[in-house]
């Protein structure tokens, strides 16, 4: 059996990660807020 060896993640893959995951916050982010807004616009159901 073969080990598998990580090697470290180069700089070019630690900022491409960390740009990942800052697009989906933010998608994140504004997905809740029209998620807020389409809720306060629509009246309540009684």
């Amino acid at each position: 059996m073969a080990a598998i060896v990580s090697k470290p993640p180069s700089p070019a893959d630690i900022e491409r990660e960390r740009r990942l995951a800052e697009a989906l916050r933010d998608n994140l982010r504004k997905r809740k807020a029209q998620s807020r807004d389409a809720k306060a616009e629509t009246p309540v159901k009684d």
